[in-house]
């Protein structure tokens, strides 16, 4: 029997004036509006979601309260040992200015395309390194693992420097600095200097004495550095006080972590051109020699310099950036960052 018998049947039965086109453009209309309200559920202008294949679970990860904590953060990330100590040792140990133009060239053609990449795959996939590999797929999960492995190992001796400074830090409220002069030694018939701090010298000895208090040979332990011990201690509950509520803890202890060294370079930087010999060493700094820009120790040094200043490979900068709207202009972000 054919579909539109029943509608015949009515019409004959009870007199229904209603034509079949009317009853079918009621359907329709239904029907669209059924398919309307789908929509509208499942619509991804509402909300910002981080979806799954087969998931609808809301995103909540927690934003930056403003821009600036997240370019601060950026930024504290790499101005570290990695810029304070070790970039004027490769430039003075490769010739000045021949290791600056290897360091510019590879920062432009590796470093920041790599920078700005780390930025828009943390921002569009909101998770942390490893949650960002095992994304993309996986099998390459294992790179986010290692790179956080990567960042425990630098953390450790991170920290331990950080014992070292709040020790010395302790230590220089005194007059004279414990470490001006070698100290003095005293017998039944006489006082001298002490001999080993005589042949090195007054900071040495205090470092290696005072500081360390390092054994006679690496297979003897000598027991617990407790002044250590404790600084190493307060080290470790600076950082987790800062990282224990995440970015909301975080992000506030950046506007003094990431600005305080940039005071302290420019005290150094000050300090510096009023020791004798600093123009030397300025000239020295800024004058290349071409015969040793051909070597390709230098330019590997100089690669090196480039991952470890922007933090390229420790997972550092793609878990930052995780943090961001994904309508964040993040190419503005790593120009910002490049040029502080």
């Amino acid at each position: 029997m054919p579909k539109n018998s029943k509608v015949v049947k009515r019409e004959l039965d009870d007199d229904v004036t209603e034509p079949v086109k009317d009853l079918l453009s009621n359907e329709d209309s239904a029907d669209d509006a059924f398919k309307t309200s789908e929509l509208i559920v499942d619509s991804p202008e509402e909300k910002d979601t981080d979806v799954e294949e087969g998931s609808e679970v809301e995103d909540e990860r927690p934003a930056w309260n403003s821009k600036l904590q997240y370019i601060l953060a950026q930024v504290g990330f790499s101005v570290g040992l990695g810029n304070v100590w070790r970039f004027p040792y490769l430039c003075q140990k490769n010739g000045g200015g021949a290791y600056l133009l290897p360091y510019l060239i590879l920062l432009m053609v590796i470093g920041i395309p790599l920078f700005f990449l780390k930025l828009s795959v943390g921002q569009r996939i909101r998770r942390g390194s490893i949650g960002v590999w095992n994304y993309i797929s996986p099998k390459l999960g294992g790179i986010g693992f290692a790179s956080c492995v990567v960042c425990y190992f630098v953390a450790l001796y991170y920290n331990v420097i950080i014992g070292w400074s709040l020790f010395y830090f302790s230590q220089s409220f005194q007059q004279p600095l414990p470490w001006d002069q070698c100290p003095l030694v005293k017998n039944a018939s006489h006082t001298f200097v002490e001999p080993e701090c005589e042949q090195s010298s007054a900071t040495t000895y205090y470092w290696y004495r005072e500081a360390l208090n390092i054994s006679s040979s690496i297979s003897e332990s000598g027991g617990l550095n407790w002044k250590m011990t404790i600084c190493l201690l307060a080290a470790w509950v600076m950082v987790c006080l800062a990282m224990i509520k995440g970015i909301q803890s975080s992000g506030k202890i950046v506007y003094f972590s990431s600005l305080f060294p940039y005071v302290v370079l420019i005290c150094f930087l000050i300090r510096a051109f009023l020791l004798n010999g600093s123009i030397d060493g300025i000239r020295h700094m800024f004058t290349p020699k071409l015969e040793i820009m051909l070597e390709p120790k230098v330019w590997r040094e100089a690669a090196t310099q480039v991952f470890f200043a922007l933090g390229l490979g420790f997972g550092g900068v793609i878990a930052f950036s995780s943090y961001n709207k994904r309508d964040n202009n993040c190419h503005f972000d790593a120009n910002t960052k490049e040029g502080g």
